[in-house]
């Protein structure tokens, strides 16, 4: 019955990748190595440099991408120091060093009395479409957490007004809606709602990690299947939630790299820890999870928080950053490492 449930959950979706014959269901062990070759010993971006006037408390989450030798930052940004009041930016570098922030996106409300569904923005995704040859532009939206009424996160989509890969830069449309908590959610979602979201290509079809939580003490992620960015998407009910190693939910953001060998990685955030990842043969079932260890950076934070991406660079190794709060919290700041991936 369970692989019954499994094959007709993916079906719903799309999707025509099923597990082998005998699969026990349990995650295998991770099939890729992640290595440091070089950390830069200070942050990249960090409270007083260019850029982050009238910013109080840093950047967190998002993605980071390479378009024709250009390294683009999409971030949120707690410019009022605490978690409600947020500006999504964009910032863009020649080397991944030194930025130059280009645009605010977005800038939510702050409202705090929890009437304002957009009172608070995070989880700023770009994801480019080439058959409609347009980006779309995917956030969370959070209500602020007043008494039982807690975060109630709703993933938006955006489209760029600007089409080809030059309108990464905007401006921007809402279109609506496309994942929230409610009669289609799966038993395991908490009140925090859809807390982020990152939709990537299996075959003809698209999959998506979003994550959801009790705003306290566990996170956990699932997949969501569609067959255009704009969906509708479906909950992959039956694959979820990935633990992807943390059965006790300490998993947030995943963003996944398709290599060039076929296999997917997702790099995530293990809340309060670090630097994790997993991989997958087929973008649906993912592996057990390992902890990149950063000890540069992890040696000069008081928390050690997301990845924003892996970016493939010529000569074979990639490009990932971080943010992080410093020593006795304040600004989160961004770090740049350069890895390498060794698959078995």
């Amino acid at each position: 019955m369970k692989q019954l449930a499994l094959m007709m959950a993916i079906a719903a979706a799309g999707i025509l990748t099923i597990r082998a014959a005998g699969d026990s269901g349990k995650a295998p062990p991770c099939g890729v190595t992640l290595s440091v070759i070089e950390e830069r010993a200070e942050p990249v971006i960090k409270q007083g440099d260019p850029g982050t006037e009238g910013n109080r408390g840093g950047m967190e989450g998002g993605r980071v991408m390479k378009l024709d030798g250009v390294y683009h930052l999409f971030t949120a940004e707690l410019v009022a120091g605490g978690w409600i009041k947020m500006k999504l930016g964009h910032w863009t570098s020649p080397d991944g060093v030194k930025w130059t922030r280009r645009d605010t996106m977005y800038e939510s409300s702050g409202e705090e009395t929890g009437k304002d569904p957009r009172a608070s923005f995070w989880s700023p995704m770009p994801v480019y479409d080439e058959d409609e040859k347009l980006w779309n532009f995917f956030y969370v939206a959070y209500r602020a957490p007043v008494g039982p009424l807690s975060w109630n996160g709703r993933v938006w989509r955006a489209v760029s007004e600007v089409p080809g890969p030059e309108g990464i830069g905007g401006p921007w449309k809402d279109v609506g809606v496309v994942l929230e908590l409610g009669e289609a959610s799966d038993p395991w979602e908490g009140s925090q709602g859809t807390d982020s979201f990152f939709p990537y290509r299996v075959g003809e079809k698209w999959v998506g990690f979003y994550g959801s939580s009790n705003g306290a003490d566990w996170w956990k992620v699932g997949l969501a299947g569609a067959d255009t960015l704009a969906g509708p998407w479906r909950r992959l009910t039956a694959l979820n939630p990935v633990t992807l190693g943390y059965e006790h939910g300490k998993a947030e953001n995943p963003v996944v790299t398709h290599l060039k060998s076929g296999r997917y990685v997702a790099v995530f955030e293990v809340i309060e820890t670090g630097y994790g990842y997993a991989d997958s043969r087929d973008g649906l079932h993912w592996s057990e999870a390992k902890v990149l260890p950063l000890p540069v950076s992890a040696g000069k934070l008081d928390v050690l928080r997301t990845p924003l991406g892996l970016i493939a660079e010529p000569d074979g190794t990639f490009t990932t950053f971080h943010t992080g709060f410093p020593k006795g919290r304040g600004f989160n700041t961004l770090w740049k490492v350069r890895i390498r991936i060794d698959e078995s």
